[in-house]
């Protein structure tokens, strides 16, 4: 049921949208029951939760696609919604500048203003080529066009159902930037841990083990992260004062307390309550992790790949030249990249499954490969039986025999699932089914195309210790920047234009990229020592002291990024949340410091070019 409203909350911000005592089951299986949660304006709200918690649903509510079980969804007067789903399509032969024409024809955007926002959305995106086929364009471009058709008629309200997948490193960094400049309100369903930290006012997290069914926290992912373990502790220690209370009622019942006394009435109730409590408190406490861990061959060969002066262009467009590097056990490589700058390809081409037009590529002998393909190819007529385990009612996993059943337990699916089709399964819980048929296959080498997609969080942690901990070597392409950082052991860097380069980590590979886009500054800082820059004509008595000391600055400056830039890749640092946003707030100050100082000389330096 929807209906129209106009509030405001507590703080005097506007209320654009409240859903109150939300319901909603498929057959006898609850999704979420009596979820109620206000969005307002302003509010950027990521939200997380397990796979198969409802989260996709929850967006179809609130964009009015699906109607809820039971709860109403209040939303102001006038308040325009915009949803982007997980997978963006376009009809066939309708270009791009077609589907923005269409989005401001909906919005109702004068005709005078059409080419200009046209223009100015589509340029922000990235779009150069305004008439291309939508459906033809790649993954990425297709979820950047569905964000800019959302965009371009100024939305109160942006609904968001996994908006990373798909998109680049660039790709995702221009949606934080957008976002964070908006004044429109979003709500966010994603698993990007780098994007909820950067992106989101408030973290919300549907999950069974709260008594709302939701938990909701002012701030982004760290400080979500901090008040989720306070919630957790107080209910542990809940949990336990409820458990002895209730074993001393259960041992004064077992006596046979007789009902006809008042007190002893209302003690019996209170025992029953708490009994009632604790159950409850205890079914919500139950939480499980998919059982995730790779199976290594027993390869005793250390140099399993050597890659030498590889070459490979696609319809003319050189994606890479003179790449070289070698795998060995225990090598874990990052790929990244825009999108089109050839990470599949060189998946496709150490799998074989392609040759290079130069360079060579040496396998050791009978290696071991296992791919894991980002188009996720599952049958959707299978059952969920059918797709673990083939035809039997067994696997044989590090020469084992699992029943499929406690097979598919371990990877959080329940016997009644066994029987359903794969296609009601969510993306996460179809990941899960390809990660599991990977672990069956020993291996000496992974390579694995965007696996991260549609994970959720304690799923994600569970796969980065497995890879950290997977004997063989890695090939790893996922936009989860991360998972990039804790998993790899070397980055290698391809800019989309036949250049590629090895890097420590993400962040140095990022660190590179920013600092290729920067503008150079029109003049280099004088090689003279500090002390001896000669005052300029030009300049007052003050301009002329800073002039004498502005180098030394400089070369401060760039000493403070450069060490700030260092601890961004030190392991702990990176595993620590609170901390790794600090050190970007620092790196990012430190930097804004620096291009001060070099547009000031630059200042200085043009007051004396006239003399």
């Amino acid at each position: 049921m929807r209906a129209k409203a106009a509030h405001r909350n507590i703080e005097g911000v506007a209320l654009l949208l409240s859903a109150r005592a939300l319901s909603k089951a498929y057959g006898s299986d609850p999704l979420f029951r009596n979820l109620t949660l206000n969005i307002s304006e302003g509010e950027r709200i990521g939200v997380i939760g397990p796979n198969g918690s409802g989260k996709s649903t929850l967006l179809e509510l609130l964009a009015g696609r699906k109607q809820p079980d039971s709860g109403e969804i209040a939303l102001r007067k006038n308040t325009r919604l915009a949803y982007v789903e997980q997978d963006s399509q376009f009809a066939t032969k309708e270009t791009v500048r077609q589907v923005i024409r269409r989005a401001l024809e909906r919005g109702g955007v004068p005709e005078e203003e059409k080419d200009s926002r046209e223009a100015e959305t589509l340029g922000r995106a990235g779009f150069t080529d305004f008439d291309v086929e939508a459906a033809t364009l790649s993954g990425g471009w297709r979820k950047r066009l569905a964000l800019a058709e959302a965009l371009v008629a100024n939305p109160d309200i942006l609904l968001l159902d996994e908006p990373t997948n798909h998109l680049d490193l660039a790709g995702i960094q221009w949606l934080e930037k957008r976002l964070q400049s908006a004044r429109f309100a979003c709500f966010v369903v994603s698993h990007d841990r780098y994007f909820l930290e950067n992106v989101a006012t408030d973290v919300a997290e549907i999950n069974r083990t709260y008594p709302d069914g939701i938990l909701r926290v002012h701030g982004n992912y760290s400080t979500f992260l901090e008040k989720k373990g306070e919630f957790l502790a107080a209910q542990a220690k809940r949990q336990d004062v409820l458990e002895n209370r209730v074993r001393i009622e259960m041992e004064w019942l077992r006596r046979g307390p007789k009902a006809r006394a008042t007190k002893a009435k209302a003690r019996i109730d209170n025992a029953h309550a708490l009994i009632g409590e604790l159950a409850d408190l205890n079914t919500r406490s139950r939480s499980a992790t998919a059982d995730i861990d790779f199976t290594a061959s027993e390869r005793k060969t250390k140099r399993l790949i050597e890659v030498t002066a590889l070459r490979y262009a696609y319809d003319e467009k050189l994606l890479f030249d003179g790449l070289e590097f070698v795998l060995t056990a225990g090598t874990r490589i990052g790929l990244v990249g825009p999108n089109g700058s050839g990470k599949t390809t060189l998946l496709r081409l150490l799998r074989r499954e392609i040759e290079p037009l130069s360079g060579e590529i040496k396998q050791a002998a009978a290696l071991r490969v296992v791919y894991f393909d980002q188009n996720r190819p599952l049958n959707p007529d299978l059952t969920l039986r059918q797709a673990l385990a083939g035809g039997g009612d067994s696997v044989i996993y590090r020469e084992r025999v699992i029943h499929v059943a406690s097979w598919a337990s371990r990877f959080l699916f329940a016997n009644e699932q066994l029987n359903q089709p794969v296609s009601r399964l969510s993306g996460g819980e179809r990941a899960r089914v390809l990660i599991a048929n990977l672990m069956l296959e020993p291996a000496d080498l992974l390579l694995l195309d965007e696996p991260t997609n549609d994970l959720d969080i304690p799923t994600l942690e569970i796969l980065e210790e497995s890879l950290v901990e997977f004997p063989g070597s890695l090939v790893l392409v996922t936009h989860d920047r991360y998972l990039l950082d804790r998993v790899s052991t070397t980055v290698i860097g391809l800019d989309g234009d036949g250049k590629a380069e090895l890097f420590a980590d993400y962040s140095q590979w990022q660190a590179w990229v920013d600092q290729k886009s920067k503008p150079k500054p029109a003049v280099a800082v004088p090689k003279e020592a500090a002390g001896s820059a000669k005052p300029l004509k030009k300049l007052s008595y003050m301009e002329n002291r800073e002039w004498e000391s502005i180098e030394g600055r400089i070369a401060q400056a760039e000493q403070g990024l450069a060490q700030w830039r260092a601890q961004l890749e030190e392991q702990d640092v990176l595993r620590d949340p609170k901390r790794l946003q600090e050190c970007y707030r620092k790196m990012e100050s430190a930097q804004s410091e620096l291009d001060s100082l070099y547009a000031r000389w630059a200042e200085l330096e043009e007051k004396t070019s006239t003399s």
